[in-house]
């Protein structure tokens, strides 16, 4: 079994929660995704850890989604490439365990894979 990973924002409140969960559960590696923004491939291997579209992982709700004119119609690609360009629109938290992934909203989903 793998030390989990997680892509924390110590500024969001349900990201705390789950880093929290995930803690005492044992060792864990943070990774500050707004500081170390993942590359193009690595956001599309969260993708498939997740078994979600890149629109599913994105926050539709963050003002740079509207001011990139990105919406639900945008290609994959396009959202991948503004996801690794802007951290910001990758929803959080993202918690990576044995070869799995799970966004933790709420934070007791990733429970399942830690």
């Amino acid at each position: 079994m793998s030390t989990p990973i997680i892509w924390h924002n110590p500024r969001c409140s349900k990201s705390r929660q789950t880093l929290q969960l995930v803690e005492e559960r044992g060792a864990v590696t943070i990774r500050r995704y707004l500081d170390d923004a993942p590359s193009a491939d690595e956001i599309r291997d969260a993708l498939q850890a997740l078994d979600l579209t890149p629109i599913q992982m994105m926050r539709r709700g963050e003002k740079i989604f509207k001011e990139l004119g990105l919406s639900t119609d945008t290609a994959d690609e396009d959202l991948i490439t503004a996801m690794a360009e802007n951290p910001i629109l990758i929803e959080r938290p993202i918690v990576f365990a044995n070869g799995t992934a799970r966004i933790g909203r709420p934070p007791e989903t990733v429970l399942e894979i830690v």
